[in-house]
């Protein structure tokens, strides 16, 4: 899986980032995506993130994680499967400064957070949900699947 990372805070180590692209390629393989599947990454502060939440999701504060999917459109992805072209999942947007503020809260590492910030939106980019309690109970069970057989539980 190719990911495309920016991290506009430089504030991650080469050591964070590579763990949470080693993550994200465990999932991959986990839920059986192609290996030839992009998608793109982006750290970033609170502030930035809040633009974001606010021009597309009408929330004016900042979050931890947001995801968008490029795959709406059954047909273009068929179209695109037959003519070669690698398959894009879509965009992530994580703040680093929210994953560092959560994990405090939460009591574990940093690191175990920006993972699940990572893999949260990852889940979301693969079409799962958490808008009724069935998919929120299948979502999330399946993140705490990927983490523990990763070896990235909360504890």
């Amino acid at each position: 899986m190719e990911v495309s990372v920016i991290d506009q805070t430089e504030s991650l180590s080469t050591k964070d980032i590579e763990q949470i692209l080693s993550l994200l390629e465990h999932a991959a393989n986990y839920l059986d995506i192609e290996s030839e599947t992009e998608l793109s990454l982006t750290f970033m502060d609170n502030r930035a993130i809040q633009v974001y939440n606010r021009d597309y999701r009408g929330k004016d504060v900042a979050t931890d994680v947001i995801s968008f999917a490029i795959e709406d459109d059954v047909e273009g992805l068929e179209m695109m499967s037959e003519l070669g072209i690698p398959r894009n999942l879509g965009d992530i947007l994580i703040s680093t400064e929210k994953a560092k503020e959560q994990a405090l809260e939460y009591g574990h590492s940093e690191e175990r957070e920006l993972g699940f910030l990572a893999l949260h939106g990852f889940l979301h980019l693969n079409g799962y949900d958490h808008m009724t309690p069935e998919d929120e109970a299948e979502m999330f069970g399946l993140q705490r699947k990927i983490l523990d057989s990763y070896g990235l539980s909360r504890s």
